[in-house]
Order: structure tokens, then C-alpha cells, then sequence
């Protein structure tokens, strides 16, 4: 189906995404950080990513900021995926190019709701 990047410091939570993706039949490629999610973006062109905010070297809003002004990058759709949960976080993460924000973990049904719509617009 679909080639997404998966941008998460943490191996637990790479992993949950992966199964839910692959389950799916999607294509999955992991990112550490947030500098090593851009450089694979950049590389793989990826058809959405998903991403966390707290991570070293650069965070996911900063990630998600380069991205969305990048032309390189712009149209690859990010959707945050975080546990930080309040509405401030939310609003912010959109306003830095995020088209999509769901608080961790995400059911599956959660997360087919939100990437299916941006996948098929991409």
C-alpha cells in the first residue's frame, strides 16, 4: 500500500506502530529522532509520517516544522502521535504543519481514521 515513516525515539512504541502498519500492508521505515526523521523523509519520500514530539536532538514540533516549510518535504503529510494530551499541544502541533494529532497509543481504529483520508489525498 503505502510507504510511511514512523519517527519515535521509543523502540516500544516503533513497534506497535510497525505491527499496526504492516497489518495493514503498509511499508514501514523507523526514525530515532526528530534530525533522522527529516534526513529519511528527505531520502525516501515517504507517503505520511507519523511522529512523536518528546525525542532527542531536535522535538517533533521542530521536526514537523522543517518538514511542512521544506518544498522537498511539504506535501508528506505528518500526523503526531504523542502522549502529551492536552488541547495546547494539539493546537500547536497543527499549527507547525501537522495534518493529523492523536495521543498515544492510538487504537488501530484510531489510527486508520486519521491516516486513511491523508493517504488517499496524497
Amino acid at each position: 500500500m503505502a510507504k510511511i515513516l514512523v519517527v519515535d525515539d521509543s523502540p516500544t512504541q516503533q513497534e506497535a506502530l510497525r505491527r499496526l502498519l504492516i497489518k495493514q500492508g503498509h511499508e514501514v521505515i523507523i526514525a530515532n529522532n526528530g534530525l533522522q526523521g527529516i534526513e529519511i523523509a528527505k531520502r525516501e519520500n515517504p507517503a505520511l509520517i507519523l511522529m512523536d514530539i518528546v525525542m532527542p536532538e531536535i522535538n517533533g514540533f521542530q521536526a514537523t516544522r522543517q518538514l511542512s516549510s521544506d518544498p522537498d518535504t511539504a506535501s508528506i503529510p505528518v500526523v503526531i502521535v504523542s502522549t502529551k494530551d492536552q488541547s495546547f499541544d494539539r493546537t500547536y502541533g497543527l499549527r507547525q504543519g501537522a495534518k493529523g494529532y492523536l495521543t498515544k497509543p492510538p487504537s488501530e481504529q484510531e489510527l486508520l481514521d486519521t491516516i486513511q483520508p491523508l493517504l488517499k489525498a496524497s
